[in-house]
Protein backbone atom coordinates (compact mmCIF):
# COMPACT_ATOMS: atom_id res chain seq x y z
CA UNK A 1 0.00 0.00 0.00
CA UNK A 2 1.70 3.37 -0.77
CA UNK A 3 1.03 6.21 1.67
CA UNK A 4 -0.89 9.09 0.24
CA UNK A 5 1.64 12.24 0.84
CA UNK A 6 0.62 15.94 1.68
CA UNK A 7 1.56 18.11 -1.54
CA UNK A 8 4.72 20.27 -0.89
CA UNK A 9 4.00 23.67 -2.54
CA UNK A 10 7.60 25.57 -3.39
CA UNK A 11 7.61 29.07 -5.06
CA UNK A 12 10.84 28.68 -7.01
CA UNK A 13 13.09 31.94 -8.45
CA UNK A 14 15.89 32.47 -10.33
CA UNK A 15 18.86 35.05 -11.07
CA UNK A 16 21.30 34.88 -13.11
CA UNK A 17 24.68 36.03 -13.42
CA UNK A 18 27.92 35.90 -15.62
CA UNK A 19 30.49 33.65 -13.63
CA UNK A 20 33.82 34.24 -15.60
CA UNK A 21 35.58 34.74 -12.16
CA UNK A 22 33.84 32.19 -9.75
CA UNK A 23 34.57 28.48 -10.21
CA UNK A 24 32.54 25.74 -8.18
CA UNK A 25 34.94 25.52 -5.23
CA UNK A 26 36.01 28.89 -4.54
CA UNK A 27 32.05 29.53 -4.20
CA UNK A 28 31.51 26.35 -1.86
CA UNK A 29 34.48 27.31 -0.28
CA UNK A 30 32.87 30.67 0.18
CA UNK A 31 29.33 29.73 1.02
CA UNK A 32 29.99 26.11 3.25
CA UNK A 33 30.57 27.65 6.54
CA UNK A 34 27.16 29.75 6.34
CA UNK A 35 24.91 26.36 5.11
CA UNK A 36 25.04 23.20 6.69
CA UNK A 37 25.04 20.24 4.50
CA UNK A 38 26.55 21.52 1.38
CA UNK A 39 26.85 19.53 -1.73
CA UNK A 40 28.93 20.39 -4.76
CA UNK A 41 28.52 18.06 -8.03
CA UNK A 42 30.80 19.11 -10.82
CA UNK A 43 31.13 18.45 -14.17
CA UNK A 44 34.26 18.37 -16.04
CA UNK A 45 32.85 18.01 -19.45
CA UNK A 46 32.80 21.40 -21.69
CA UNK A 47 32.53 19.20 -24.91
CA UNK A 48 28.89 20.63 -25.45
CA UNK A 49 26.03 22.74 -23.90
CA UNK A 50 24.27 20.14 -22.53
CA UNK A 51 26.58 18.54 -20.44
CA UNK A 52 28.52 21.24 -18.81
CA UNK A 53 26.62 22.37 -15.81
CA UNK A 54 28.02 21.72 -12.04
CA UNK A 55 25.75 22.22 -8.77
CA UNK A 56 25.79 23.30 -5.45
CA UNK A 57 22.78 22.62 -2.94
CA UNK A 58 22.33 24.83 0.34
CA UNK A 59 19.89 24.06 3.33
CA UNK A 60 18.31 21.02 2.88
CA UNK A 61 14.54 21.81 3.14
CA UNK A 62 12.85 17.93 2.66
CA UNK A 63 14.05 14.88 2.41
CA UNK A 64 14.11 11.30 2.19
CA UNK A 65 15.94 8.72 3.89
CA UNK A 66 16.32 4.95 4.74
CA UNK A 67 17.61 2.79 7.41
CA UNK A 68 17.25 -0.61 9.07
CA UNK A 69 13.83 -1.14 6.36
CA UNK A 70 12.44 2.35 7.82
CA UNK A 71 11.61 5.19 5.07
CA UNK A 72 11.88 8.84 6.87
CA UNK A 73 10.22 11.61 5.11
CA UNK A 74 11.27 15.47 6.35
CA UNK A 75 9.18 18.31 5.08
CA UNK A 76 9.64 22.17 4.83
CA UNK A 77 7.56 22.72 8.17
CA UNK A 78 9.46 20.46 9.99
CA UNK A 79 6.92 17.61 10.15
CA UNK A 80 8.73 14.16 10.05
CA UNK A 81 6.97 10.67 8.43
CA UNK A 82 8.10 7.21 9.17
CA UNK A 83 6.81 4.99 7.35
CA UNK A 84 7.64 0.55 7.45
CA UNK A 85 8.21 -0.32 4.09
CA UNK A 86 6.22 -3.48 3.77
CA UNK A 87 7.78 -5.40 1.23
CA UNK A 88 11.57 -5.74 0.01
CA UNK A 89 10.19 -4.58 -2.53
CA UNK A 90 8.09 -1.38 -1.73
CA UNK A 91 10.89 1.57 -1.70
CA UNK A 92 10.73 2.40 -5.23
CA UNK A 93 7.06 3.64 -5.15
CA UNK A 94 6.98 5.01 -2.02
CA UNK A 95 10.17 7.21 -3.28
CA UNK A 96 8.14 8.37 -6.43
CA UNK A 97 5.57 9.62 -4.43
CA UNK A 98 6.84 11.84 -2.30
CA UNK A 99 9.17 12.92 -5.62
CA UNK A 100 5.76 13.68 -6.97
CA UNK A 101 4.38 15.36 -4.11
CA UNK A 102 7.05 18.42 -4.90
CA UNK A 103 4.21 20.99 -6.50
CA UNK A 104 6.90 23.68 -7.24
CA UNK A 105 5.93 26.99 -8.87
CA UNK A 106 7.19 30.01 -10.35
CA UNK A 107 10.24 30.42 -12.61
CA UNK A 108 12.15 26.99 -14.21
CA UNK A 109 14.34 26.61 -16.79
CA UNK A 110 14.78 23.36 -18.59
CA UNK A 111 18.45 23.29 -18.37
CA UNK A 112 18.69 23.33 -14.47
CA UNK A 113 18.02 20.67 -12.20
CA UNK A 114 14.55 20.64 -10.30
CA UNK A 115 14.83 17.44 -8.19
CA UNK A 116 16.68 15.85 -4.90
CA UNK A 117 20.42 15.45 -4.50
CA UNK A 118 21.69 11.94 -2.44
CA UNK A 119 22.90 8.81 -2.19
CA UNK A 120 21.83 5.04 -2.57
CA UNK A 121 24.30 2.70 -1.08
CA UNK A 122 25.46 -0.49 -2.15
CA UNK A 123 23.30 -1.91 1.08
CA UNK A 124 19.70 -0.31 -0.12
CA UNK A 125 19.83 -3.37 -3.08
CA UNK A 126 17.73 -5.45 -0.54
CA UNK A 127 15.08 -2.77 -0.96
CA UNK A 128 14.83 -3.37 -4.95
CA UNK A 129 15.32 -6.64 -4.54
CA UNK A 130 14.87 -10.10 -2.16
CA UNK A 131 18.03 -9.96 -0.36
CA UNK A 132 18.43 -9.81 3.01
CA UNK A 133 21.77 -8.22 4.00
CA UNK A 134 23.31 -9.82 7.80
CA UNK A 135 22.70 -6.71 10.04
CA UNK A 136 25.99 -7.85 11.73
CA UNK A 137 28.02 -7.45 8.80
CA UNK A 138 27.35 -3.55 8.93
CA UNK A 139 30.16 -1.78 10.14
CA UNK A 140 29.52 1.72 9.21
CA UNK A 141 26.49 3.48 10.73
CA UNK A 142 24.88 5.98 7.66
CA UNK A 143 22.02 5.43 6.25
CA UNK A 144 21.19 3.31 3.48
CA UNK A 145 19.46 5.82 0.81
CA UNK A 146 19.24 9.80 1.68
CA UNK A 147 18.32 12.46 -0.61
CA UNK A 148 17.29 15.95 0.23
CA UNK A 149 15.37 18.84 -1.45
CA UNK A 150 17.41 22.26 -1.21
CA UNK A 151 16.13 25.74 -0.49
CA UNK A 152 18.70 26.70 -3.06
CA UNK A 153 20.76 25.62 -5.42
CA UNK A 154 23.81 27.65 -7.72
CA UNK A 155 24.08 26.29 -11.12
CA UNK A 156 27.33 26.78 -12.95
CA UNK A 157 27.00 27.39 -17.00
CA UNK A 158 30.28 26.11 -17.92
CA UNK A 159 29.67 26.63 -21.58
CA UNK A 160 28.62 30.08 -21.32
CA UNK A 161 30.01 31.31 -18.46
CA UNK A 162 26.68 31.73 -16.45
CA UNK A 163 25.60 31.22 -13.04
CA UNK A 164 22.37 30.90 -11.71
CA UNK A 165 20.55 31.47 -8.42
CA UNK A 166 18.20 29.33 -7.97
CA UNK A 167 15.56 29.26 -4.72
CA UNK A 168 13.35 27.00 -4.03
CA UNK A 169 10.56 29.17 -1.29
CA UNK A 170 8.49 27.26 0.83
CA UNK A 171 4.90 28.35 1.19
CA UNK A 172 4.45 31.29 3.47
CA UNK A 173 8.06 32.05 3.98
CA UNK A 174 10.00 34.65 3.27
CA UNK A 175 12.73 34.60 0.56
CA UNK A 176 16.66 34.39 1.62
CA UNK A 177 17.80 35.00 -1.86
CA UNK A 178 19.08 38.51 -1.27
CA UNK A 179 21.12 37.12 2.03
CA UNK A 180 22.78 34.37 -0.79
CA UNK A 181 23.39 36.69 -3.68
CA UNK A 182 25.47 39.02 -0.51
CA UNK A 183 27.64 36.37 0.67
CA UNK A 184 28.16 35.31 -3.18
CA UNK A 185 29.36 38.43 -3.34
CA UNK A 186 32.04 38.13 -0.68
CA UNK A 187 35.47 38.67 -1.37
CA UNK A 188 37.38 35.77 0.84
CA UNK A 189 37.34 32.21 1.68
CA UNK A 190 38.49 30.05 4.33
CA UNK A 191 40.91 26.92 3.64
CA UNK A 192 41.95 24.78 6.32
CA UNK A 193 44.77 22.11 6.89
CA UNK A 194 44.79 18.34 6.34
CA UNK A 195 46.97 15.51 7.75
CA UNK A 196 46.95 12.20 7.82
CA UNK A 197 47.12 10.33 11.45
CA UNK A 198 49.10 6.71 11.36
CA UNK A 199 49.22 4.42 8.67
CA UNK A 200 46.63 3.39 6.29
CA UNK A 201 44.78 -0.25 7.59
CA UNK A 202 42.80 -2.27 5.45
CA UNK A 203 39.99 -5.09 6.32
CA UNK A 204 41.84 -8.17 4.79
CA UNK A 205 45.37 -9.12 4.34
CA UNK A 206 47.06 -9.09 0.40
CA UNK A 207 46.72 -12.94 1.09
CA UNK A 208 43.41 -12.89 2.22
CA UNK A 209 42.00 -10.69 -1.01
CA UNK A 210 43.81 -13.36 -3.01
CA UNK A 211 41.71 -16.46 -1.53
CA UNK A 212 38.90 -14.36 -2.34
CA UNK A 213 40.04 -14.35 -5.84
CA UNK A 214 40.68 -18.20 -5.45
CA UNK A 215 37.15 -18.34 -4.84
CA UNK A 216 35.63 -16.51 -7.01
CA UNK A 217 37.24 -18.79 -10.03
CA UNK A 218 35.97 -21.29 -8.64
CA UNK A 219 32.32 -20.93 -8.84
CA UNK A 220 33.08 -19.17 -12.27
CA UNK A 221 34.49 -22.73 -12.94
CA UNK A 222 31.54 -24.28 -11.13
CA UNK A 223 29.04 -22.45 -13.45
CA UNK A 224 27.39 -20.32 -10.75
CA UNK A 225 28.69 -16.98 -12.03
CA UNK A 226 30.23 -16.15 -14.79
CA UNK A 227 32.02 -12.97 -13.19
CA UNK A 228 31.99 -12.10 -9.88
CA UNK A 229 33.47 -8.55 -8.14
CA UNK A 230 35.26 -9.05 -4.71
CA UNK A 231 36.38 -5.70 -2.77
CA UNK A 232 38.44 -4.55 -0.24
CA UNK A 233 38.28 -1.69 2.23
CA UNK A 234 40.75 0.76 3.61
CA UNK A 235 41.08 2.98 6.02
CA UNK A 236 42.85 6.39 6.60
CA UNK A 237 42.55 8.43 9.99
CA UNK A 238 43.15 12.27 9.69
CA UNK A 239 43.10 15.49 11.44
CA UNK A 240 41.63 18.52 9.71
CA UNK A 241 39.47 19.57 6.71
CA UNK A 242 38.67 16.67 4.30
CA UNK A 243 37.96 18.90 2.05
CA UNK A 244 41.48 19.50 0.81
CA UNK A 245 41.51 15.62 -0.19
CA UNK A 246 38.34 16.13 -2.47
CA UNK A 247 40.25 19.17 -4.62
CA UNK A 248 43.71 17.58 -4.52
CA UNK A 249 41.45 13.98 -6.05
CA UNK A 250 39.39 16.31 -8.74
CA UNK A 251 42.71 17.51 -9.62
CA UNK A 252 45.28 14.11 -10.16
CA UNK A 253 41.80 11.84 -11.25
CA UNK A 254 39.44 14.30 -13.24
CA UNK A 255 36.48 12.23 -14.03
CA UNK A 256 32.86 13.15 -15.35
CA UNK A 257 31.72 12.67 -12.09
CA UNK A 258 32.82 15.05 -9.35
CA UNK A 259 31.31 15.31 -6.08
CA UNK A 260 31.59 16.67 -2.23
CA UNK A 261 28.06 15.60 -0.21
CA UNK A 262 28.38 16.59 3.64
CA UNK A 263 25.39 15.36 5.46
CA UNK A 264 26.87 16.83 8.60
CA UNK A 265 28.13 13.69 10.54
CA UNK A 266 29.56 12.25 7.63
CA UNK A 267 30.79 13.16 4.05
CA UNK A 268 30.97 11.23 0.71
CA UNK A 269 32.99 12.44 -2.26
CA UNK A 270 34.95 11.22 -5.10
CA UNK A 271 35.90 11.05 -8.75
CA UNK A 272 33.94 8.39 -10.40
CA UNK A 273 34.59 7.70 -14.02
CA UNK A 274 31.29 5.62 -14.42
CA UNK A 275 27.63 6.25 -14.42
CA UNK A 276 24.92 3.94 -12.54
CA UNK A 277 21.64 5.24 -14.40
CA UNK A 278 21.26 8.46 -16.41
CA UNK A 279 17.48 9.59 -17.48
CA UNK A 280 16.88 12.00 -19.76
CA UNK A 281 13.63 12.62 -21.97
CA UNK A 282 12.40 8.95 -21.31
CA UNK A 283 15.79 7.94 -22.48
CA UNK A 284 17.66 5.55 -19.75
CA UNK A 285 21.16 4.56 -20.21
CA UNK A 286 23.99 2.83 -18.55
CA UNK A 287 28.02 3.17 -19.33
CA UNK A 288 29.83 -0.12 -18.49
CA UNK A 289 32.99 0.25 -17.59
CA UNK A 290 34.98 -3.14 -17.01
CA UNK A 291 38.52 -4.09 -18.28
CA UNK A 292 41.54 -2.20 -17.22
CA UNK A 293 45.33 -1.93 -17.71
CA UNK A 294 47.53 0.47 -15.91
CA UNK A 295 49.01 3.45 -16.89
CA UNK A 296 52.60 4.28 -17.23
CA UNK A 297 52.80 7.78 -16.91
CA UNK A 298 54.82 7.35 -20.30
CA UNK A 299 52.55 8.56 -23.76
CA UNK A 300 53.94 6.32 -25.99
CA UNK A 301 54.17 3.54 -23.45
CA UNK A 302 50.04 3.66 -22.78
CA UNK A 303 49.36 4.16 -26.49
CA UNK A 304 50.50 0.24 -26.76
CA UNK A 305 49.26 -0.94 -23.40
CA UNK A 306 45.69 0.79 -24.39
CA UNK A 307 46.00 -1.27 -27.88
CA UNK A 308 47.00 -4.37 -25.98
CA UNK A 309 43.94 -3.87 -23.99
CA UNK A 310 41.81 -3.68 -27.13
CA UNK A 311 43.10 -7.48 -28.21
CA UNK A 312 42.86 -8.69 -24.56
CA UNK A 313 40.32 -11.49 -25.02
CA UNK A 314 40.00 -11.95 -21.20
CA UNK A 315 39.08 -8.30 -20.50
CA UNK A 316 36.81 -8.15 -23.79
CA UNK A 317 34.89 -11.49 -22.99
CA UNK A 318 34.42 -9.72 -19.05
CA UNK A 319 33.07 -6.48 -20.51
CA UNK A 320 30.96 -8.12 -23.26
CA UNK A 321 29.51 -10.06 -20.50
CA UNK A 322 28.86 -6.77 -18.46
CA UNK A 323 27.25 -4.83 -21.59
CA UNK A 324 24.77 -8.13 -22.30
CA UNK A 325 24.01 -7.54 -18.31
CA UNK A 326 23.51 -3.98 -19.04
CA UNK A 327 21.02 -4.33 -22.19
CA UNK A 328 18.80 -7.12 -20.10
CA UNK A 329 18.75 -4.51 -16.54
CA UNK A 330 17.54 -1.81 -19.26
CA UNK A 331 14.97 -4.66 -21.05
CA UNK A 332 12.77 -4.52 -17.99
CA UNK A 333 11.79 -1.28 -18.66
CA UNK A 334 13.02 -0.15 -22.10
CA UNK A 335 12.37 -0.27 -25.72
CA UNK A 336 15.18 -0.71 -28.70
CA UNK A 337 17.74 -0.95 -26.45
CA UNK A 338 20.98 -0.60 -28.22
CA UNK A 339 24.72 -0.52 -27.46
CA UNK A 340 25.45 3.27 -28.78
CA UNK A 341 29.27 2.99 -28.03
CA UNK A 342 31.12 -0.10 -27.76
CA UNK A 343 34.36 -0.97 -25.94
CA UNK A 344 35.63 2.73 -26.67
CA UNK A 345 39.14 2.93 -24.59
CA UNK A 346 39.12 5.89 -22.01
CA UNK A 347 42.23 6.97 -20.38
CA UNK A 348 42.31 8.49 -16.65
CA UNK A 349 45.25 9.78 -14.12
CA UNK A 350 46.15 6.00 -13.02
CA UNK A 351 44.53 3.64 -15.33
CA UNK A 352 42.99 2.73 -19.13
CA UNK A 353 39.66 1.42 -19.08
CA UNK A 354 37.01 -0.21 -21.78
CA UNK A 355 34.01 1.95 -21.75
CA UNK A 356 30.61 1.69 -23.47
CA UNK A 357 27.55 2.63 -23.31
CA UNK A 358 24.19 0.72 -23.50
CA UNK A 359 20.55 3.18 -23.85
CA UNK A 360 17.10 2.32 -24.59
CA UNK A 361 14.03 4.12 -24.94
CA UNK A 362 11.41 3.59 -21.20
CA UNK A 363 8.08 2.72 -21.78
CA UNK A 364 5.38 5.31 -21.25
CA UNK A 365 4.42 6.20 -17.43
CA UNK A 366 7.81 4.47 -16.14
CA UNK A 367 8.83 5.66 -12.51
CA UNK A 368 12.27 6.17 -12.70
CA UNK A 369 12.82 5.04 -9.06
CA UNK A 370 11.61 1.84 -10.35
CA UNK A 371 14.46 1.84 -13.34
CA UNK A 372 16.86 2.51 -10.72
CA UNK A 373 15.60 -0.73 -8.86
CA UNK A 374 15.98 -2.79 -11.16
CA UNK A 375 19.31 -1.83 -12.62
CA UNK A 376 20.90 -1.68 -9.18
CA UNK A 377 23.59 -2.08 -8.59
CA UNK A 378 25.74 -1.60 -11.54
CA UNK A 379 26.99 -5.02 -13.00
CA UNK A 380 30.57 -3.73 -13.34
CA UNK A 381 30.32 -3.78 -9.18
CA UNK A 382 28.70 -7.29 -8.38
CA UNK A 383 29.01 -9.67 -11.64
CA UNK A 384 26.60 -11.42 -13.73
CA UNK A 385 24.31 -13.40 -13.26
CA UNK A 386 23.52 -10.27 -10.50
CA UNK A 387 21.48 -11.66 -8.00
CA UNK A 388 24.03 -14.93 -7.41
CA UNK A 389 27.27 -12.34 -7.61
CA UNK A 390 25.71 -10.50 -4.91
CA UNK A 391 24.59 -13.82 -2.77
CA UNK A 392 28.52 -14.59 -3.10
CA UNK A 393 29.69 -10.93 -2.11
CA UNK A 394 27.56 -11.13 1.01
CA UNK A 395 28.70 -14.30 1.80
CA UNK A 396 32.55 -14.33 1.22
CA UNK A 397 33.51 -10.34 1.81
CA UNK A 398 33.71 -9.60 5.75
CA UNK A 399 31.94 -6.20 5.68
CA UNK A 400 28.48 -5.07 3.92
CA UNK A 401 30.57 -2.67 1.10
CA UNK A 402 27.65 0.53 2.54
CA UNK A 403 28.75 3.41 0.04
CA UNK A 404 31.28 1.85 -2.11
CA UNK A 405 29.54 0.87 -5.40
CA UNK A 406 26.12 2.70 -4.94
CA UNK A 407 25.11 5.50 -6.43
CA UNK A 408 25.10 8.94 -6.11
CA UNK A 409 23.43 11.94 -8.15
CA UNK A 410 20.20 13.53 -8.55
CA UNK A 411 16.38 12.75 -8.94
CA UNK A 412 14.39 15.15 -11.16
CA UNK A 413 10.78 16.14 -10.66
CA UNK A 414 10.47 15.54 -14.43
CA UNK A 415 11.68 11.91 -14.04
CA UNK A 416 15.08 12.78 -15.36
CA UNK A 417 17.73 11.16 -13.61
CA UNK A 418 21.43 11.06 -13.46
CA UNK A 419 23.56 8.90 -10.37
CA UNK A 420 27.59 8.07 -10.54
CA UNK A 421 28.41 4.50 -9.54
CA UNK A 422 30.34 6.06 -5.80
CA UNK A 423 34.05 3.95 -6.60
CA UNK A 424 37.08 6.31 -6.49
CA UNK A 425 35.48 7.79 -3.77
CA UNK A 426 35.83 7.77 -0.05
CA UNK A 427 33.45 8.07 3.33
CA UNK A 428 34.73 10.47 5.97
CA UNK A 429 33.36 9.58 9.05
CA UNK A 430 34.75 10.56 12.69
CA UNK A 431 37.96 11.50 11.30
CA UNK A 432 38.68 8.38 9.51
CA UNK A 433 38.62 8.11 5.44
CA UNK A 434 37.04 4.76 4.12
CA UNK A 435 37.78 3.79 1.01
CA UNK A 436 37.62 0.49 -1.47
CA UNK A 437 38.65 -1.00 -4.90
CA UNK A 438 37.40 -4.33 -6.55
CA UNK A 439 38.44 -6.42 -9.26
CA UNK A 440 36.35 -8.69 -11.56
CA UNK A 441 36.82 -12.34 -11.19
CA UNK A 442 36.67 -14.42 -14.19
CA UNK A 443 37.31 -17.73 -14.20
CA UNK A 444 40.64 -17.12 -16.41
CA UNK A 445 41.54 -14.64 -13.45
CA UNK A 446 45.30 -14.44 -11.61
CA UNK A 447 44.82 -13.97 -8.28
CA UNK A 448 48.26 -11.73 -8.27
CA UNK A 449 47.45 -9.69 -11.26
CA UNK A 450 43.82 -8.96 -9.95
CA UNK A 451 45.14 -8.04 -6.79
CA UNK A 452 47.33 -5.55 -8.41
CA UNK A 453 44.78 -4.08 -10.49
CA UNK A 454 43.16 -3.25 -6.70
CA UNK A 455 46.18 -1.61 -6.33
CA UNK A 456 45.98 0.49 -8.87
CA UNK A 457 42.29 1.71 -8.94
CA UNK A 458 43.56 2.59 -5.50
CA UNK A 459 46.81 4.65 -6.79
CA UNK A 460 44.47 8.35 -7.67
CA UNK A 461 43.24 8.15 -4.06
CA UNK A 462 46.07 7.33 -1.89
CA UNK A 463 47.75 10.28 -3.96
CA UNK A 464 45.70 12.78 -3.17
CA UNK A 465 45.70 11.69 0.17
CA UNK A 466 49.43 12.35 0.44
CA UNK A 467 49.25 15.60 -1.49
CA UNK A 468 46.07 17.08 0.20
CA UNK A 469 48.84 17.46 3.26
CA UNK A 470 50.61 19.99 0.87
CA UNK A 471 48.04 22.76 0.99
CA UNK A 472 47.81 25.74 2.74
CA UNK A 473 45.66 27.28 4.71
CA UNK A 474 43.46 30.71 4.13
CA UNK A 475 41.67 32.54 6.26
Amino acid sequence: MITTLPKIRIQTSIRKRLADTLTPVSVYLKLRDHYQQAVLLESNDFRSAENCFSYIGLDPIAGASVQSGQLELSYPNGHQEIITLQSPQGLPAQLQAFVQSFDQQGETDPQLLHGLFGYTTFDAVQYFDTFQLDPKKRVLPIPELRYHYYRFIIAFDHFRNQLYLMENLPEGEASQLEALDMLLQGQGFATYPFELVGDQRSNMTDEHFMDLVRKGKEHCQLGDVFQIVFARRYEQDYRGDDFNVYRQLRSVNPSPYLFYFDFGGYRIFGSSPEAQLVIKDGIASVNPISGTYKRTGNDEEDRLRAGALARDPKENAEHIMLVDLARNDLGRHAEEVTVAELKEIQFFSHVIHLVSRVEGQLQPDFNPLQVFGDTFPAGTLSGAPKYKAIELIHEYEQENRSFYGGGIGYIGLNGDMNQAIVIRSFLSYQNTLYYQAGAGIVAASVPESELAEVGNKLGALNRALEEAQTLVAKK
